[in-house]
């Protein structure tokens, strides 16, 4: 009898119990809402600061930015350095960075710290293909989906969480309570997390080099990137105009009453696991089409969905449900997609992918703005409906381009 030699991925493999699994679910969602905690809050923020009207926006905008260039500069360092140690610093710096909004006397300063947010931010795309190359290949795509769901839980979490802190306290205080959480999240998963040293022995700038070349020859990453992006794009717009039409004379609502709102897209995240295990089962194709249609079905009730009535915030809410399971369920069948590829290249493939459909989104909120302000709901609901449709069009072309 012989006995193989066991590679450090695979030792790695056997390690990821249900117990990891919870935690790099709880660690994304934790890190993924310290984007979002500044959507709700820019009134509060720009009102105490000092903001003029034309830069308040950049409240948001920095923090995107910033997630932006850590997408392309500091998620590749995955494939180079070892991942639990890269980890851990991105999530200091974190720390350090909403300490810094919370203290905050200047634009200047939260603007600066906006960025920092932002960019160590990123540390959820390193954890995400972390937790890919730790899964056998038969449960990598419900491995994904259950870390992935913990993703979009803080996502969706983040603003009525945001909200409701800021009411009770004030805006200082959620950017000091998110600073404890992620000091207390780094001391988990330095407990927790297996070290990860991964294989390639490119020099950074080589490591960048190479990404321009995977994103011009994979077809794989070209087309599940641009779907993804057709998708976030209208998740994105469902998000940046609903709380504008929610606080509308029609609806009338308060902040509260748009934060539970938000409250009813974290059902969403449910799609995240059965969207894994469906790609596990090789039906990638068949969720992604059930993904787009949800896509664009959302758009088409949410038409009846403004005249401020009960049955038009009812309808509203299952457009929100609709629009957020097939968003879900998209992205996490791209990503066991790209995941299938060269094991050594996931962290600039997922850098690549989520650049792309990041870039997606920031359009969708653009437009979504401007449709609103020129157009109303109806403009804006065909806009929206127009994204999810043009990425299932391209999708009819799959076939044929092979």
């Amino acid at each position: 009898m012989s006995i193989s030699a066991t590679t450090p991925d695979e030792a790695i493999s056997r390690a990821l119990s249900p117990w990891l699994t919870f935690l790099f679910a709880a660690a994304c969602g934790l890190v993924a809402a310290n984007l979002y905690y500044g959507q709700p809050l820019a009134g509060p923020i720009s009102a105490d600061l000092g903001f003029t009207p034309a830069a308040t926006g950049l409240i948001v905008t920095l923090t995107q930015i910033g997630y932006g260039l850590g997408l392309l500069l500091i998620v590749p360092l995955g494939d180079l350095t070892e991942n639990r140690r890269l980890v851990l610093l991105l999530i200091a710096v974190s720390a350090l960075a909403l300490i810094g909004a919370a203290l905050s006397t200047t634009p200047a300063m939260f603007l600066t710290a906006s960025l920092s947010i932002g960019l160590a931010s990123v540390a959820v795309q390193v954890l995400v293909p972390f937790a890919a190359n730790m899964a056998p290949d038969a449960t990598r795509g419900q491995v994904v989906g259950n870390v992935m769901s913990g993703l979009l839980c803080g996502i969706m979490l983040a603003r009525p969480f945001a909200s409701f802190v800021a009411e009770a306290s004030s805006w200082h205080m959620v950017y000091y309570v998110t600073a404890a959480l992620m000091l207390v999240l780094a001391v988990v998963l330095r407990a927790n997390l297996p070290a990860r040293v991964p294989k390639t022995k490119l020099g950074y700038g080589e490591l960048l080099a190479s990404m321009a070349h995977l994103a011009l020859t994979s077809r794989v990453l070209q087309r599940r990137a641009l779907y993804q992006a057709g998708m976030f794009g209208a998740f994105s717009l469902f998000w940046t105009t609903t709380p504008l039409l929610l606080a509308s004379p029609a609806f009338g609502l308060t902040q509260n009453g748009i934060a539970l709102f938000a409250l009813a897209g974290a059902a969403g995240a449910v799609a995240s696991p059965i969207a894994g295990r469906l790609a596990d089962r090789g039906m990638t194709n068949v969720a992604s089409i059930i993904a787009m249609l949800l896509g664009m079905a959302s758009f088409l009730i949410s038409h009846f969905a403004a005249d401020g009535s009960l049955t038009a915030l009812i309808l509203l809410t299952v457009a929100a449900i609709m629009l957020d399971f097939g968003v879900t369920t998209n992205l996490v069948c791209g990503q066991r997609a790209i995941y299938s590829l060269n094991p050594e290249h996931r962290s600039r493939l997922n850098g690549l992918f989520m650049a792309t459909f990041f870039a997606g989104g920031a359009l969708g909120s653009a437009l979504g703005g401007w449709a609103y302000a020129t157009g109303g709901w109806t403009v804006t609901a065909w806009i929206g409906f127009a994204f999810p449709a043009l990425a299932f069009l391209l999708f009819l072309t799959e076939r044929r381009d092979r």
